[in-house]
């Protein structure tokens, strides 16, 4: 292969690039200022929970294609391609994204560049952030110009994470060069043949925000539906249903439910909101206010079914919740709309029980305050109420009459709408979801 690939920034997304660009036969320099996490990757030990990945990193560490380290210096002597892969969260009390961290990539890098080289942006950003970086990265490295700054947008779903690196939609190389173009080709030509748009640097950073935002509008979209069928007692299953025949609207991201949670589409849709006000374009985005409502009154409004069914209220009742990451496949709970009505429940008095199949370390850590169950069994013993808030396929396969064996009272809120109510129903159950009768 003719570059040697860095990747800065070992979270989710610069774990799984690291470790497939590897696999695809580059020399790949993963980075990360943790010693800690450096030390656990390096040995083959992931910190995170995605299908297959963990296989591929060993493989890759195996065969000397794959190595970490903390120094910025010898990242920049191995690289000739070097790819940001840190992350941009919600600045505390403000919508906007902090974006100090690609800041610091850059002041730690750019000074140890001293040849040519292509750093490549993946991280998601307000527009504007790649030509600012572009700037300070030629005006911090001793090559100058010569250390060229691209945007390459990621579009990674958590739980097929592997799966999109190897196989992606469509690549976006925001180029401000017919070389750094040239390079990217290169580098992801090993892919085979993937639609690749080529743009300039603004374009390829709304992309990111564009996309997030409009998969955020589709699944609000249905949950504003489904309380609609609350109030005139219709079904959003089978709205769903009927709408996603549609080709020109499609059943992807229409399933009704809890709502979306997660690292990405929360604090993106509202970073995209805050970057459109200082641009002074804020009214082409307020529809995503409403957006962001509706996904968060689903919240409220799971907590109001459970308390309905509980009687009225939370206090002396035992509830369970299954699912604590905000997906299926996943140990994320950022942002999880399941630990938040868990963490909900438990402040107005009910003992609430949680389990997770892949997640109960990192909500233990973040709700120490709520009970953990080493099962779905384990967790509704003794519950008057059951909830089903990620739809893990166990849960979805779990058995009516075994589980209503150990709870005080068979009743269930679906709030993924994952179960067959009627063969819950049959079993004695009473079930409850949103958006349904």
């Amino acid at each position: 292969m003719p570059y040697r690939l860095t990747v800065l920034g070992t979270g989710y997304l610069g774990t799984t690039h690291a470790a497939c660009m590897a696999d695809l036969g580059f020399e790949v320099l993963g980075l990360d200022v943790d010693e800690v996490k450096i030390a656990r990757l390096q040995a083959g030990d992931l910190p995170i929970h995605e299908p297959g990945l963990e296989e591929v990193l060993r493989r890759n560490l195996e065969a000397g294609r794959l190595r970490f380290t903390t120094s910025y210096e010898e990242a920049a002597e191995f690289g000739d391609v070097h790819f940001i892969c840190v992350g941009t969260p919600q600045k505390k009390g403000e919508n906007a994204a902090d974006v100090s961290y690609l800041d610091a990539v850059i002041e730690s890098l750019a000074p140890h560049l001293e040849r040519e080289c292509l750093v490549v942006g993946k991280s998601t950003v307000p527009v504007g952030t790649a030509q600012r970086l572009a700037d300070k990265l030629a005006r911090l490295a001793p090559v100058g110009g010569l250390a060229e700054l691209a945007w390459n947008p990621e579009f990674l779903r958590e739980g097929f994470a592997v799966r999109d690196t190897l196989h992606p939609d469509r690549i976006v190389l925001g180029v401000a060069s017919d070389k750094a173009e040239k390079i990217l080709r290169d580098v992801y030509a090993p892919l085979g043949e993937v639609p690749i748009i080529v743009t300039d640097y603004p374009t390829a950073e709304l992309v990111k925000s564009a996309a997030n935002a409009f998969l955020a509008t589709k699944i609000s979209f249905i949950n504003a539906m489904a309380e609609v069928c609350e109030a005139s007692h219709a079904d959003v299953k089978q709205l769903s249903l009927a709408l996603s025949y549609d080709e020109r609207i499609g059943g992807k991201f229409l399933n009704p439910g809890l709502g979306f949670g997660g690292g990405c589409l929360p604090k993106d849709i509202r970073a995209f909101m805050a970057r459109a006000g200082e641009l002074g374009a804020d009214q082409a985005l307020t529809f995503l206010r409403e957006v962001d409502a509706i996904n968060m009154r689903r919240r409220a409004r799971m907590v109001d079914l459970a308390r309905e069914l509980a009687g009225g209220s939370f206090h002396g009742c035992s509830l369970a919740v299954l699912g604590a990451a905000f997906k299926p496949n996943s140990d994320d709970i950022r942002d999880s709309p399941a630990l938040d009505v868990a963490a909900t429940i438990g402040r107005e008095g009910g003992r609430v029980t949680v389990y997770d199949p892949v997640a109960l370390d990192n909500a233990r850590r973040a709700h120490p305050e709520l009970n953990y169950g080493e099962s779905a069994l384990d967790a509704a013993r003794g519950a008057h109420v059951v909830l089903l808030l990620t739809e893990w396929q166990e849960f979805v396969e779990l058995d009516p009459e075994e589980l209503g064996a150990v709870v005080a009272t068979r009743k269930i809120v679906d709030g993924r709408n994952a179960l067959d109510a009627d063969v819950w129903r049959t079993a004695g159950w009473h079930y409850r979801a949103l958006g349904r009768p």
